[in-house]
């Protein structure tokens, strides 16, 4: 049941939301009813015995079926009428008929068209699609003029901001606000400071809305009433999917699989909710004594390469090694986590936050996990202790019939391919060293020799001629391709470039980071 505007585009009442309903404001007028607002959005779905109220004393509120009450609206003065507008405002008036309470002046998640985000103003982003209880960001429109987005949980201070506007300064009357043909800009009551977007797209039968994404990025929507059609995207925040802090949740890092993200958990856990990235992940064993009575420890330290992570460090190594930091963790029943680079050995507590995955960052994650399960327990209680015996000298036949089988065919493998490649590289000797052999190709190099003669492939002056010898060539194009080969062979799958990217990086239309040596991420697995 629903209060619609006079032309029905829009609804203000009961949505379904989960297994319940929630109160809110809703484009009705289209196929898919999207959510524009939510009244006390935190609170649990309520049954369908649930009604909305204007009281006696003039309040706009939820009652429950067991007679419990929850003001929708908080207004100061007593309310004697309310009107749904077709801008999708929801209003109350006073017995005066001056408006005492706005939807458009309390937001959740989204702005429409006339409205403005006001000093002091946030939009917060919903937990899911279906969900729209607060989520992961937090765009908040500051008292000095800046537009600035941080991680919801907090804190919000600028090395924890992942979008700024740049407009620090410009004064407490800047609101953000959006036109009805998609224009979205900073105003500061007398001049735009800032275009977000450049506006000027039809007016007539279109929505535009803004919103703060389930993902973290804020985004202007358009929609077309004659097509029916699906929203369409006019403008991002940011085109880096990975970009929101917290977008993977607590003990989950975020990887760019092409442009779309993906999220992972650190060693030793899962997903909390896998239809739900941003649940973050939880340990997927019990937790045991971090050592045991005769002071071994039952732990060991799995490594997260080139992953950034926010340094709460309760304890800081300098000029140590990578090893000398994993023992640091494993002796120290405190430590739970430890981050390396340069020498530098951050330890820290769980959880770990706003991970994800920078190929420019050396940055180490050092996660201490249990060690190999005891393969010593017990079988389950219902059986009894002859068929325990029984069932675990089975196991042990089957495991070794199966290592056994299985190193069979990786010896035979093994002779095979090895026999293989000695021919191979027999008859690329005869053939000489910087010749081209038409039924074998170039020469074949290792890492190691690409890396030493181009100095970590950091020298831009051509050390490559090295390799190439005589033969004229143009050796940036010789360097861009032999950094995207090197990048194409990585172990991990998720840094591999896509197509796309790799034709991109051959023509030279975007940089080509040092790869990494190809085993660097064996020690990850």
């Amino acid at each position: 049941m629903s209060w619609q505007s006079p032309t029905g585009l829009y609804a203000f009442g009961f949505y379904r939301q989960g297994s319940g309903y929630s109160v809110g404001i809703f484009i009705s007028g289209i196929p898919d009813q999207t959510v524009v607002w939510t009244a006390n959005r935190d609170d649990p779905p309520v049954n369908q015995t649930a009604t909305l109220a204007l009281t006696a004393d003039g309040r706009l509120v939820l009652r429950r079926a067991e007679g419990q009450e929850t003001n929708i609206a908080t207004n100061s003065q007593s309310a004697s009428s309310a009107s749904m507008l077709d801008t999708g405002n929801f209003v109350l008036y006073s017995s005066d008929g001056d408006i005492i309470w706005q939807s458009f002046e309390n937001p959740t998640d989204t702005l429409l068209v006339r409205q403005r985000l006001l000093n002091g103003g946030s939009l917060i982003s919903s937990i899911s699609e279906t969900d729209h209880s607060k989520g992961i960001s937090y765009l908040a429109m500051q008292s000095d003029g800046h537009l600035v987005q941080y991680p919801f949980e907090g804190p919000w201070i600028p090395k924890t901001s992942y979008y700024a506007s740049g407009t620090m300064g410009t004064g407490n009357t800047v609101t953000l606000n959006l036109d009805d043909d998609g224009h979205l800009y900073l105003f500061n009551s007398s001049t735009i400071i800032k275009n977000l977007t450049s506006g000027g797209y039809p007016k007539e039968r279109r929505i535009y809305l803004v919103r703060n994404d389930v993902d973290g990025i804020f985004r202007v929507y358009s929609y077309n009433l004659d097509q029916q059609a699906n929203w369409s995207r006019l403008w991002s925040s940011n085109s880096d999917k990975c970009v929101a802090r917290g977008v993977c949740g607590h003990n989950g890092y975020c990887v760019l699989d092409d442009t779309e993200a993906k999220c992972l958990c650190i060693p030793g856990f899962d997903f909390v909710d896998p239809s739900r990235w941003n649940a973050g992940c939880a340990r997927n064993s019990t937790v045991r004594s971090c050592k045991n009575n005769d002071g071994t420890i039952e732990y060991s330290m799995r490594e997260l390469v080139n992953t950034v992570w926010e340094d709460t460090s309760y304890s800081n190594l300098t000029e140590t090694t990578k090893e000398d930091c994993k023992s640091s963790c494993l002796k120290d029943c405190n430590c739970e986590a430890a981050l390396f680079k340069d020498g530098q050995c951050r330890m820290q507590r769980l959880p770990l936050r706003f991970g994800r995955r920078s190929l420019q960052d050396s940055n180490m994650a050092l996660v201490k996990v249990e060690s190999a399960p005891n393969m010593d327990q017990e079988a389950p209680d219902h059986l009894p202790k002859e068929g325990k015996k029984n069932q675990k000298a089975q196991l042990l036949i089957i495991s070794f019939s199966v290592a056994a089988f299985a190193f069979t065919i990786f010896a035979i493998s093994g002779i095979l391919v090895y026999r293989n490649r000695v021919w191979v590289y027999k008859m690329i000797s005869e053939k000489g060293n910087g010749e081209l052999s038409g039924d074998f190709g170039l020469k074949a190099f290792t890492y190691a020799e690409l890396d030493a003669v181009t100095n970590g492939f950091k020298d831009e002056s051509g050390e490559l001629g090295k390799i190439v010898g005589e033969e004229v060539v143009d050796k940036r194009k010789i360097d861009r391709m032999v950094k995207v080969g090197l990048w194409c062979i990585q172990d991990e799958p998720s840094i591999r470039p896509s197509m796309k990217k790799v034709l991109l990086m051959l023509e030279g239309t975007v940089d080509i980071p040092i790869p990494p040596s190809p085993t660097s991420f064996l020690s990850a697995i």
